[in-house]
């Protein structure tokens, strides 16, 4: 499989350009040249093998040479809520979400978030996503929702969903039979959620779990508690 690229528009024909910011990776960052194999992908969930023709001074121009639907995505379907954090931590947090198999990110308003992103903000994180799924091979990219309070996204979730907040106060995660195929989980800022926050999502039927006795980070939290739900440490015993 050679080097991966991403395609923004959905691929429909055989000759694809290469434009942008992938362009400038393939020319400047990998030293492209004609007739080298690459990999394409435009988060429909197929891969796409291809041959570089042409190259132009900002642009590769390619062929397709086979294209197949390849997943790995996480054997369970992940919706994670959480403020995010600040500065570069924001695009950190991102990566790792998309590389441990997050579906969905909602950045969340709670009472004691101190980060609130704008739209413009959310939309550059975006690229983030993209350089993640190119480095750990996902064809499908990690949606990352608009600000949502915390509590229209406790409310929100399905009823059939698996649905966990995370707090010192909480029990062990248990573990969760696959036939439970969606999971929505909340982690809070830092200070945590409020007792009113946590109450709200115990009526709404949310449970709450614990990661161990340390205080993590946020974005730690985030991403070990995806990491458990995932479904792909089933063979560990989760």
């Amino acid at each position: 499989m050679g080097h991966r690229y991403f395609v923004e528009e959905r691929i429909a024909s055989d000759r694809i350009t290469l434009s942008g910011p992938e362009a400038h990776h393939a020319l400047n960052v990998m030293r492209a040249t004609n007739g080298d194999e690459i990999t394409l992908f435009d988060g429909s969930g197929k891969e796409y093998a291809a041959r570089i023709e042409r190259i132009d001074r900002s642009e590769v121009h390619a062929v397709l040479t086979s294209s197949e639907e390849v997943s790995r995505e996480a054997a369970r379907q992940i919706v994670l809520g959480a403020p995010l954090p600040k500065g570069n931590r924001q695009r950190w947090f991102v990566e790792k979400l998309t590389e441990v198999g997050v579906a969905r990110l909602v950045p969340l308003h709670s009472e004691r978030s101190v980060v609130h992103p704008a739209s413009s903000t959310l939309k550059r994180l975006e690229r983030s996503v993209v350089e993640a799924c190119k480095q750990c091979g996902r064809n499908r990219l990690m949606e990352i929702a608009q600000l949502t309070t915390f509590q229209d996204f406790v409310a929100g979730a399905p009823e059939s969903a698996l649905k966990w907040i995370a707090t010192l106060e909480g029990g062990p995660p248990p573990c969760v039979p696959f036939s439970q195929t969606v999971a929505y989980l909340a982690v809070g800022p830092e200070g945590g959620f409020t007792s009113q926050e946590r109450q709200a999502a115990l009526a709404a039927g949310w449970q709450t779990v614990s990661l161990g006795p340390r205080i993590l980070r946020m974005e730690t939290a985030g991403i070990v508690l995806a990491t458990l739900t995932s479904g792909d440490l089933h063979g560990l015993g989760w």
